[in-house]
């Protein structure tokens, strides 16, 4: 109470949550706003069936919003400009040019969106296309063709359309990251998650009551809700467990006065990157999906190729689970490293006149630094990768169904409400300094 009270009271923090539930209404409506094109009643009628027994469909629509399962203008989601942005990110570690202007500050961080920005178009169109195909060729394995005779002028409107709605969902993104609280991109995703949430939980309960009140269902689902619930409680405690590395300020004698002399603290958190590793693998794990469709093209060597990709990594068998676990945890050690660099960071301690007690400052506290981040990384990473894989060993081994969007959904639903609420604990705590 004390603290929606504070909020309340703070009317930069009030106007800022407001913009960010406004914001959410905008995707919300665009995720109902149909791609225009086929049939929208066989559409309807051919979704319905394959989200019934396609649990990568599920899988992938938690990107999207909803916006599979609706075949809605945003059925990608924000996946091209995640991709967009891992490959800027990538280009920049190999590149001195983009290395260069990604430490300009503001403005090096600008022009790097903008690279962002400008290949994330492409993207749409290209990954538009293979999702249409992919979900064209999930309805030819079941004997119905949901887009029936389109023109070349059809494919135009629909890809412009998942084009357009990938960039206003990037705009959107954008925004509440410039005028908002925390990472839009997050946000957005966060808010489509949540979305299917009483679709989840009336699912859950129809089993029961189909089931006839089954004790053995009943006692499934109540195993599954305590799973959840320790899993939130081992979520928040990683993402906020911290090593707190000891800082020193060496005295400076500046006229008659003396300045410095401080002991600080780094904090170094097992989770540095948050949310974006299992952003980043679920974007990669859609390729598998998107090269399917090659399984019916005439080269028979590249129809073998596809179609053994496509059933080694189907969702359902453990070979995806073993990809899914080693790309995040992957992607949280090259995230970390994207948010955190040792070299800067000593630079910066040394230029202030800061160093680590019993190290010296320079090169000796940047190979400290590194080897303290990777060794604290790995069993964040370890954790991370270990809830984001659980549902699917569940499924495999335990045969309870589709509960992999509870497992990826509920490590990017904590971490996002984790990130919010600290956002919203430091523009509190600035309010009081201003106050003073």
């Amino acid at each position: 109470m004390k603290k929606f009270l504070e909020i309340i009271s703070d009317k930069n923090l009030l106007k800022k949550i407001l913009f960010i539930f406004f914001i959410l209404l905008l995707f919300r409506v665009a995720a109902h706003v149909p791609i225009p094109g086929p049939d929208p009643e066989n559409v309807r009628n051919f979704l319905a069936e394959a989200f019934k027994g396609n649990s990568l469909l599920s899988f992938l629509d938690i990107f999207s919003g909803g916006g599979i399962s609706r075949f809605s203008v945003v059925m990608m989601g924000l996946g091209p400009y995640i991709t967009a942005s891992i490959m800027i990110q990538l280009l920049t570690m190999i590149s001195p040019k983009l290395e260069a202007l990604s430490k300009e500050g503001e403005e090096g961080h600008r022009k790097m969106n903008q690279y962002s920005r400008l290949l994330t178009l492409p993207l749409a169109f290209v990954e538009g296309y293979a999702g249409i195909r992919f979900l064209q060729y999930s309805g030819s394995q079941a004997g119905t063709d949901f887009l029936g005779n389109i023109t070349l002028a059809d494919w135009g409107l629909m890809l412009l359309s998942i084009a357009a709605g990938t960039m206003f969902l990037m705009w959107l993104g954008e925004l509440i990251t410039d005028k908002g609280l925390g990472n839009g991109v997050s946000i957005i995703i966060f808010a489509g998650i949540i979305a299917g949430l009483p679709q989840s939980v009336g699912q859950a309960v129809q089993k029961i009551i189909i089931s006839e009140y089954d004790p053995t269902q009943i006692m499934t689902q109540a195993g599954i809700l305590v799973a959840i619930v320790i899993a939130i409680i081992a979520i928040i405690f990683v993402t906020e467990g911290q090593r707190r590395l000891p800082i020193s300020y060496a005295k400076k004698v500046r006229g008659a006065k003396l300045y410095g002399g401080i002991e600080s603290f780094l904090p170094i958190k097992l989770n540095m990157s948050g949310v974006i590793p299992i952003i980043f693998a679920g974007a990669f794990m859609n390729l598998p999906t998107m090269i399917g469709f090659f399984s019916q093209v005439k080269n028979q060597t590249i129809a073998n190729a596809a179609t053994w990709i496509q059933e080694t990594f189907n969702p359902q068998g453990l070979p995806y689970a073993v990809m899914f676990f080693v790309l995040v945890f992957a992607f949280t050690f090259f995230s970390t490293f994207l948010y955190f660099k040792p070299k800067d960071v000593a630079e910066n301690l040394q230029k202030h006149g800061g160093f680590i007690p019993g190290i010296r400052p320079g090169t000796q506290t940047e190979k400290y630094l590194s080897w303290l981040i990777n060794r604290v990384t790995l069993w964040g990473a370890i954790f991370l990768s270990a809830i984001a894989v659980l549902p699917f060993i569940i499924q495999i081994y335990a045969n309870v169904g589709n509960i992999i969007i509870g497992g990826t959904g509920l490590l990017i639903v904590v971490g996002v409400a984790i990130e919010i609420k600290n956002q919203i604990d430091a523009q509190i705590v600035t309010k009081s300094y201003e106050g003073i």
